[in-house]
């Protein structure tokens, strides 16, 4: 909103002071740091005495783990804080007309009311349960199903190619979506390329990192593409709900979601910058995007949130963020990533989500057969998800944390290490 302002003054007073600044994206995605985090420390204040006064806390069942009972009453909902702290530095600092802004924010608008719903039930409405599983479930494929129909169908949603590479990908000129470009190579040599519409990720490990999801359908190469959807949707919604459940999970010690969350965005900015910038791009042989710039923004916006809440939400927590914060930062980080063709990166990227989601899965599957089998149930894990299991072999929650937060950054380093390891 502010570049469009600044575009409109210097059109119409001519440049002036800092005006040249905006053009920047980093500066713009530094501002957006610094803003979400002034929104984050000032109104997070007084948001969590709102929520306390309103005797909006959160409602601890006896699971016997140490110091649960002093959280009793702590305020829940407070992913407001971090709603307010993606969305106003959002619109401000980004071009909102960009295609990949407008999926972020609706994803954060929609995967916020599930959440908020969902903790309404559970805080006004007295239902520990809160919303239906099915709704959010519902929810979250319909969410999935926006974001795959825009990068299977939007023009704007495009990637940028040599138009040999592109011959050589089986794309047609049908599948171009602007006119040639011509850029020289520090030896002179011209090199032509074109916008394409294309389903191409980006695949890590493999020499030829480029995977199309139409060579994956049975069928001569049109019909791929025409029926592609069957495949691409029932992908993109299956990652959206996993990721977005997996962060709830994960959401049940102090600052864990959070910090964990933090640096997932903080990776994926800087995929974001690498993948807008031709250079960078050409360097890594990854797949260029243009657009996907204002991304480097969101992920800013995303991390000065994570930061900010973090101020709060650290031990001893003085605020949860409830379903409304956990949902969300799910559907953003699943989203981030589907936008940036990196969804396959997902299982490292996203390594603490994923074994904390398969911690249940693995201690629910094997409760049930062992009930099946021996007539009593059995666990793997003295209590899932996997943070409660070290919680109950008598590690504190901080060094839990702390240690979870370590092996974040190890899976992010490795996550952009990729990059350059075939």
């Amino acid at each position: 909103m502010l570049i469009n302002l600044v575009d409109w003054l210097k059109a119409n007073f001519g440049h002036f002071l800092g005006s040249g600044l905006f053009q920047y994206i980093t500066f713009r995605a530094g501002a957006a740091i610094i803003l979400s985090l002034i929104i984050s420390l000032v109104l997070g204040g007084r948001i969590i005495k709102f929520l306390r006064k309103q005797q909006i806390g959160e409602t601890i069942r006896d699971l016997g783990l140490e110091g649960q009972t002093s959280k009793k009453g702590t305020p829940t909902m407070g992913g407001v804080i971090i709603i307010l702290a993606i969305l106003v530095p959002c619109l401000l600092m980004s071009k909102l007309d960009n295609i990949y802004v407008i999926l972020m924010v609706v994803t954060t608008s929609w995967m916020a009311i599930i959440g908020f719903v969902d903790d309404y039930i559970k805080v006004f409405m007295k239902n520990k349960e809160g919303l239906s599983g099915r709704y959010k479930i519902i929810g979250q494929v319909v969410l999935g199903v926006i974001i795959a129909t825009a990068m299977m169908f939007n023009p704007d949603i495009k990637v940028r190619m040599e138009t040999n590479a592109a011959q050589e990908a089986g794309l047609a000129e049908s599948d171009r979506v602007s006119s040639f470009i011509y850029t020289e190579e520090p030896d002179g040599t011209a090199i032509q390329k074109a916008d394409y519409k294309t389903n191409v990720t980006n695949v890590p490990f493999l020499k030829n990192n480029h995977l199309d999801y139409a060579w994956l359908m049975p069928g001569d190469q049109e019909s791929g593409k025409k029926w592609l959807w069957l495949l691409y949707i029932p992908f993109i919604i299956i990652v959206v709900t996993a990721v977005s459940n997996a962060a709830n999970l994960t959401d049940g010690i102090d600052g864990l979601a959070t910090g964990v969350s933090g640096i997932i965005g903080a990776t994926l900015g800087i995929l974001a910058y690498v993948s807008s910038n031709a250079i960078a791009a050409n360097y890594l042989n990854i797949l260029h995007l243009p657009g996907t710039e204002e991304l480097v923004v969101f992920a800013a916006c995303l991390v000065g949130a994570c930061i900010g809440f973090l101020w709060y939400n650290a031990f001893p927590a003085q605020v949860f963020m409830g379903d409304m914060g956990s949902l969300t930062l799910g559907g953003i980080i699943a989203a981030l990533a589907i936008l940036l063709r990196k969804e396959l990166l997902i299982p490292m990227l996203c390594g603490i989500f994923v074994v904390e989601n398969l911690s249940v899965v693995l201690q629910v599957a094997y409760f049930k057969y062992t009930k099946r089998k021996y007539g009593e149930g059995r666990r793997i894990f003295l209590m899932s998800p996997l943070h409660h299991h070290y919680q109950k072999k008598g590690m504190h929650e901080v060094k839990i944390v702390t240690r979870f937060w370590i092996v974040g950054i190890l899976l992010a380093v490795m996550t952009i290490i990729t990059l350059k390891i075939r």
